[in-house]
């Protein structure tokens, strides 16, 4: 509590307040006590989230965007195949939610243009849920075909990043998004909501923390289930993120409802992710292998490894309740498939820790047999 308190002091010193807010800013309108958001920091649905001595929350959710977010920039084509086999190793490992892919038109993105035989042959694990990308009705109506029980759309908190990715103001991304929601919500299907761009844009630079929260805070309400906060091209700070969530908590979204989608550009998400968790956040998404990037920022790197998040955690004796062996074997798969090096540091470490391991494994048994050939020949 103590934790909460001091950044959001910090975040309104910095100017995300009443009287900074941008035009139209809902931010003056709510900003209240504290305690009428910090205690649903604590509460995911009907379940209470126990958190640990340090204040960090006891167990972590990992969305994995690998399949979607990872691929989808990818120049080569990539066989439907492999991208079947990766998101079936990755349902092995212990995810509770894996974005599979997105229905948006091949024009635009043609690395998913297969997105409908994608989740047609996945296998879909019990507990498993599969998401999916629907920038619009068609999208959705093609995700709803294929039988998808859960969407997400996004919204730039960047007015020069909306107009340049989907050419019309964040105002009005919000009302076609809205119109997706509400038919999407209508056939009983959830709604996940990104805020892109929402500490720094490629375009226009700092994106304000009260211009990210309008967004995020527009997305709640109109029905997404969660918001996940993404910082798209990696420019953030653990300071920036945490102004960034201080405006989005204060503007009614809670932190149960919020995750974050953090890019390591500048090598800053691990430590974002921290600075999120002590905010009350406990969703992170993640990207096996460290996949991914941005077409729109010179640079920008990919999502931040799902290993070296849970290398995190274990580091917190945070629980994330995955399978360290079958998570790097998705990661080798899918490096190797790609023809290029692992982008996780740990996972780096660990499968090379794990090729000594069966190097000195397969030694041992090869004298152990040499050992017991003589015998074998003077018994004969």
């Amino acid at each position: 509590m103590r934790n909460l308190q001091h950044v959001l002091s910090r975040a309104l010193a910095s100017g995300v307040s009443s009287a900074g807010a941008a035009p139209g800013s809902a931010l003056p309108r709510i900003l209240g006590p504290l305690a009428a958001w910090v205690p649903a920091a604590h509460a995911v649905g009907a379940r209470s989230v126990s958190t640990l001595p340090n204040g960090l929350p006891s167990s972590v959710t990992i969305y994995e965007v690998g399949p979607r977010d990872g691929l989808q920039n990818e120049k080569k084509i990539i066989p439907t195949d492999v991208k079947v086999a990766f998101i079936d190793k990755l349902s092995g490992a212990g995810f509770k939610v894996i974005e599979a892919t997105s229905f948006v038109s091949p024009k635009w993105v043609p690395q998913l243009g297969d997105a409908a035989e994608v989740v047609g042959r996945m296998r879909k694990a019990p507990g498993v849920e599969y998401p999916v990308l629907t920038p619009n009705m068609k999208g959705l109506a093609g995700a709803l075909a294929s039988g998808c029980r859960e969407v997400a759309v996004f919204a730039a908190a960047s007015e020069a990043f909306s107009r340049k990715n989907i050419n019309c103001s964040v105002a009005d991304s919000l009302k076609r998004f809205e119109e997706v929601v509400v038919a999407a919500r209508k056939e009983g299907v959830k709604v996940r909501g990104y805020v892109s761009c929402a500490v720094g844009c490629p375009l226009q630079g700092r994106v304000e923390p009260a211009a990210a929260a309008d967004v995020g805070a527009a997305l709640h309400h109109m029905g997404c289930y969660e918001v996940s906060m993404a910082d798209t091209i990696g420019v953030g700070t653990p300071a920036s993120m945490e102004r960034m969530l201080a405006a989005t908590l204060a503007a009614g979204v809670p932190a149960h409802r919020l995750a974050v989608h953090c890019h390591d550009t500048y090598g800053m998400a691990i430590a974002n992710i921290v600075a999120s968790l002590r905010m009350g956040v406990s969703v992170v998404d993640s990207s096996v292998a460290g996949l991914g990037g941005c077409p729109y920022a010179r640079g920008a790197t990919g999502n931040v490894a799902t290993e070296d998040v849970m290398y995190m955690l274990d580091g917190y004796g945070i629980s994330h309740g995955l399978d360290w062996d079958a998570v790097l074997d998705a990661s080798a798969f899918i490096s190797e498939a790609l023809g290029r090096p692992n982008g996780s540091r740990a996972a780096k470490a660990l499968l090379a820790k794990r090729a000594d391991a069966a190097a000195e494994a397969a030694a041992a048994a090869e004298a152990e047999a040499a050992a017991k050939e003589p015998k074998a020949a003077q018994a004969a």
